[in-house]
C-alpha cells in the first residue's frame, strides 16, 4: 500500500483521541508518515467524535472521503459512518450493539435518524440492517467484543474487570494492527510514549495478549516502511506554541476558548523547556488578555495572546489601542465556525476580512496565515519578529482543523530562525524626554521600554504629537496617520517573497488558497495536470501578485460561505475570480472533493460558486 486511512469513532471522553494517538505513533515508529484529523463535539462528554489517521510512504497533509479501516467503539459510529468505508475496507465493531435500533442511540441527531429511516424504508431501522448495508457495499465487517476481550485478558492477568476495561483504546488499536499484520514492537514503543508506571505495564500486557490471539488475515496488510529516527509528532497548536518559544516569547495571555486554549495549556505545561523563559496568564476575559499583553510588550517583553472568533471580537478595541500607541503585539487567531459562538469545535476560514479590518479606524496590522504544522512553528517566530520590527499588531491566522490536526515531521525542519530588525534605543545617561513618535522614513520610530532609566514619554489612546501629548491638530493628525500606515509599505517591501506567497505550479487554471487548504491542494495537483496553485501566506499587506494572475482562469478554494479570499484578490488586483469553491459545514475539504471540484472547473461544468458538502 502507498497510503492508508484508519478511523476510530466513539463517544466524546471515551478514549478515542488516545487510541488515534497510539495508532499514529505506532505506525510512525514503523516508518510511515502520518497525519491525524480530529472531529469532536463542543460538549465535554457523550456526543459522537471520531479521528482519522492517514499514513503514506511520503509525507501526507490531506484526508480522503472514504477510509480503509473503521473501528466502531459504539453503535452510533456504525450509523453515522455508513458509506464512509471504501469497498474492500474493514469495519471492526462490537457485536453487542446489533441489538440496538436507531432510536436507541440517544445522541444520534434527528436529521440522521430521519435520513436512515428514509433509506431503509422503516421508522426505526436496526443496526443489524445497517451492518448488512456495509456488507452489501463491499465492506468486510469483523465482530470484535472489546469489553469481553478486556475482561478475558484482565482475568488472565489477575486484573479487575473495571481496571481492564480502561484499556479499551489499547485493545482497539492492538486488534487493528494485529489484523493488519503490523508488528507488535512499534506499538509497545508508542505505549511507552503515552503512559507511565503501572498504567504502562498493564497496557503493554494487554497489547501482548491481543497479539497472541488468532485473527483472520485481511486482503491488505500494513508492513513496516523502514524507520528514520529524528521525527516528531505535533499538533498545530503545539507547533505554534513551540514556535513562540523559539521566537523568544516572554509573556502569553489567554481566556479559555476552543480551539485556542490548547496552545496556551501546552505552553503552561512546557515553560520549563530549555531556554524557555515565559509567563502564561489566564485572565478574566479577552479584553484583559489583550490589554495585559500590550502592557507586557510596552515593558519590553515579546508578548502574545491566543483566542478564537468571539474572543477576537472582544479584543478589537485593545488591538486598536496597540495600533495607536505603536505597541508590538501578536494575536494568534484560531478560526472556527461563526457567527457568535457558532461551531466552537469545527473549522472555518471566516475571519479573514475581520482579521484585516476588524475594529474602528485604521492602523497598520500584518495578517499571516499558516498552511500546515511546520508553517505554524515557523510563522509563530516570524509573527513575533515582525511585531517588534514594525511595532504593530500581527494577527497570526490558524484554524480549528490545523489546531487539532497532528502530523509527523522531520525534527531538523523545526529550525530556530534568525530574525531581527528591532528599533530599540539603548539606555543612556540623561535620557530625559524623547520623541517616541519621531519622524522616520520607514514609519518606525525608535522605541524604549517602559521603565528605561531616565526615559520619559507620554502615551495615550488619543491622537498625539511626537512626544505623545494629546492633540487634535489636523497637520499632526495627518503626519501620525501617514507615519503609522507607512509601516505597511515598509513591511511589504522588506518581507521576503517566499514569506508572502509561493507559486507551487503555474497553469492556465490557477488556484489560489490560504491556510489549511494548502495540504489538500498540493496533493490534488498530482491528479490535475494543467492546474497551478498559488498559496498565500501574507494576507495583509496584500502581496503584489497581479502579474502572476494575468491571462489565467482564477479559482479560489476556502472554508467560508462568501469566498472572502476571492473578494480580497479582486479588491487588490482588479482581477476577476472566475470560480469560488467554498465549504462552510465545519468539516475540512477532502482531497477527493478538491479534485472533483477542480476537474469540473477544467471541464467547464463548474458554476461560478461551487459548494462542497461532504462530512459527518
Amino acid at each position: 500500500m502507498e497510503e492508508f486511512t484508519w478511523r476510530v469513532g466513539g463517544p466524546q471522553g471515551g478514549g478515542i483521541e488516545t487510541a488515534a494517538t497510539l495508532f499514529a505513533r505506532a505506525v510512525a515508529k514503523g516508518g510511515w508518515w502520518v497525519a491525524t484529523k480530529r472531529e469532536y463535539h463542543s460538549n465535554i462528554m457523550g456526543r459522537h467524535s471520531y479521528l482519522d489517521v492517514r499514513l503514506g510512504r511520503k509525507p501526507v497533509g490531506a484526508f480522503r472521503d472514504k477510509v480503509d479501516f473503521l473501528v466502531a467503539l459504539d453503535g452510533e459510529t456504525l450509523a453515522r459512518h455508513l458509506d464512509e468505508v471504501r469497498p474492500g475496507g474493514v469495519l471492526l465493531y462490537d457485536p453487542k450493539v446489533l441489538d440496538l435500533t436507531v432510536h436507541k442511540l440517544p445522541m444520534l441527531d434527528h436529521r440522521v435518524q430521519e435520513a436512515l429511516a428514509e433509506r431503509f424504508g422503516k421508522a426505526d431501522p436496526s443496526l443489524k440492517e445497517i451492518l448488512a448495508a456495509y456488507a452489501e457495499a463491499g465492506v468486510q465487517p469483523l465482530p470484535y467484543p472489546y469489553e469481553e476481550v478486556a475482561d478475558r485478558i484482565g482475568a488472565e492477568l489477575g486484573v479487575p474487570s473495571l481496571q481492564a476495561r480502561r484499556t479499551l483504546n489499547t485493545i482497539a488499536v492492538a486488534a487493528s494492527l494485529h489484523l493488519l499484520g503490523f508488528p507488535l514492537k512499534p506499538l509497545l514503543e508508542a505505549l511507552a510514549l503515552q503512559f507511565r508506571g503501572k498504567v504502562l505495564e498493564l497496557n503493554e500486557k494487554v497489547a501482548e495478549a491481543v497479539y497472541r490471539e488468532e485473527v483472520p488475515r485481511l486482503s491488505f496488510q500494513l508492513h513496516l516502511n523502514g524507520y528514520e529516527p529524528g521525527r516528531v509528532y505535533l499538533t498545530g497548536a503545539q507547533a505554534a506554541a513551540l514556535g513562540k518559544l523559539a521566537g523568544g516569547l516572554r509573556f502569553q495571555t489567554y481566556y479559555p476558548i476552543s480551539p485556542a486554549t490548547d496552545e496556551s495549556v501546552y505552553l503552561e505545561a512546557h515553560t520549563a523547556f530549555p531556554g524557555a523563559d515565559v509567563a502564561v496568564v489566564q485572565t478574566e476575559d479577552e479584553i484583559a488578555a489583550v490589554t495585559m499583553a500590550v502592557g507586557a510588550a510596552l515593558a519590553g517583553a515579546k508578548a502574545a495572546t491566543a483566542t478564537s472568533g468571539p474572543g477576537f471580537s472582544l479584543m478589537a478595541e485593545g488591538m486598536g489601542f496597540a495600533g495607536m500607541i505603536e505597541a508590538p503585539l501578536v494575536v494568534t487567531l484560531y478560526q472556527r465556525g461563526g457567527p457568535s459562538t457558532g461551531l466552537p469545535t469545527r473549522t472555518e476560514q471566516g475571519d479573514l476580512l475581520f482579521a484585516i479590518r476588524g475594529g474602528h479606524g485604521e492602523y497598520p496590522r500584518l495578517v499571516l496565515a499558516s498552511g500546515d504544522i511546520l508553517d505554524a512553528f515557523l510563522d509563530a517566530q516570524k509573527a513575533l519578529a515582525w511585531a517588534w520590527r514594525y511595532q504593530t499588531v500581527v494577527v497570526h491566522l490558524l484554524d480549528k482543523f490545523l489546531a487539532s490536526m497532528a502530523q509527523s515531521l522531520p525534527k531538523e525542519a523545526l529550525k530556530v530562525l534568525s530574525l531581527n530588525g528591532e528599533k530599540r534605543l539603548a539606555p543612556r545617561e540623561g535620557f530625559g524626554p524623547y520623541e517616541r513618535y519621531a519622524p522616520a522614513e520607514d514609519g518606525i520610530s525608535p522605541f524604549i521600554p517602559l521603565g528605561t532609566p531616565g526615559g520619559v514619554y507620554w502615551m495615550t489612546s488619543d491622537e498625539h504629537d511626537l512626544e505623545g501629548h494629546i492633540t487634535e491638530d489636523p497637520v499632526l493628525r495627518e503626519y501620525q496617520m501617514e507615519k503609522r500606515m507607512q509601516k505597511l509599505l515598509t513591511a511589504r517591501r522588506e518581507i521576503p517573497l517566499e514569506d508572502q506567497y509561493t507559486l507551487y505550479r503555474d497553469g492556465d487554471v490557477l488556484v489560489l488558497g490560504f491556510g489549511t487548504v494548502k495540504g489538500t491542494l498540493l496533493e490534488a495537483l498530482d491528479h490535475l495536470p494543467g492546474v497551478g496553485y498559488l498559496h498565500l501566506r501574507l494576507l495583509w499587506p496584500f502581496p503584489e501578485i497581479g502579474p502572476l494572475l494575468e491571462g489565467k482562469r482564477l479559482v479560489t478554494v476556502e472554508h467560508n460561505y462568501s469566498g472572502q479570499l476571492a473578494d480580497l484578490v479582486q479588491q487588490e488586483t482588479l482581477k476577476k475570480v472566475h470560480h469560488r469553491v467554498v465549504k462552510y459545514n465545519g468539516r475540512p475539504i477532502t482531497l477527493d472533493e478538491a479534485v472533483e471540484a477542480l476537474k469540473a472547473v477544467l471541464s467547464g461544468e463548474a458554476p461560478a460558486r461551487l459548494v462542497l458538502r461532504k462530512g459527518v
